[in-house]
């Protein structure tokens, strides 16, 4: 699969949308084309050259992912895959649900917590694996619990994400890592954080660049039995070590 990142709302929202294409069929989808005017230029470039475009997906229904759907549907007219709050939604899978593109295998991935309508996909094309996580996974981070609770962060980030192959690679909805890494490297001051630290300090973009298995030894909200991690927030038990890591997150 070719995975095309299409930077939106650089120096303020560092937004992506995806425009991910099976590269035998030319079947693709564009994930979360919130900001047209970014999107649609390169949309029209890879039409122009035969992709296939089959759908819009979105990861939840947020102005800034799914707000574009309406202008991007005036000039290519496919269905909506998405969370059920999504403006002009056409089709909410289920958890576990999976569809195809092309040969590429999808499976949407249900992860309530920054929105309840929050789907993380996971794209499978032979041994090639991406996770597009929108605003439940960044790189180093997570998305805050606008629409949930800690216990439900916890079951997306250690229990869903988790549970996917170590080499999957991590495609998140905004480019935060320099700000996750302020606070991370807080919390823990361990050798792959610091890497992390030292790589998003010399590269300005840092998606597909990362995997699960690096988000498991970096990412202090994926480490919350981590004793350092614990000694930081004052708690031990893990739901209490995720609240008081967002609680310290979000007042930075």
């Amino acid at each position: 699969m070719h995975i095309e990142s299409i930077p939106m709302w650089e120096g303020t929202g560092n937004n992506y949308a995806y425009l991910v294409s099976d590269e035998k069929t030319k079947d693709a989808v564009i994930i979360d084309p919130a900001n047209p005017s970014e999107v649609l230029p390169s949309l029209k470039k890879a039409v122009d050259s035969g992709i296939k475009l089959n759908s819009i997906v979105n990861t939840h229904h947020h102005h800034d992912h799914a707000g574009g759907n309406a202008e991007v549907l005036k000039t290519y007219q496919i269905p909506i895959v998405g969370g059920k709050d999504c403006d002009k939604v056409t089709k909410t899978p289920s958890h576990g649900e999976t569809f195809k593109v092309g040969n590429i295998n999808v499976k949407a991935l249900h992860t309530p917590c920054h929105t309840q309508d929050s789907i993380c996909y996971l794209f499978e094309d032979g041994n090639d694996r991406a996770v597009f996580t929108g605003d439940t996974l960044f790189i180093g981070g997570c998305g805050r619990f606008f629409e949930g609770t800690p216990e439900e962060m916890d079951a997306a980030l250690n229990k869903t994400l988790a549970a996917l192959a170590d080499d999957t690679k991590v495609f998140p909805g905004h480019e935060y890592t320099k700000g996750n890494i302020k606070f991370g490297i807080k919390v823990i001051q361990s050798e792959p954080i610091k890497k992390l630290e030292a790589f998003a300090n010399s590269n300005k973009q840092t998606q597909g660049k990362f995997t699960i298995g690096d988000e498991k030894q970096f990412n202090v909200f994926m480490r919350l039995d981590d004793p350092a991690v614990q000694k930081f927030t004052g708690k031990t038990d893990r739901i209490d070590v995720m609240s008081a890591l967002r609680e310290a997150k979000n007042s930075m």
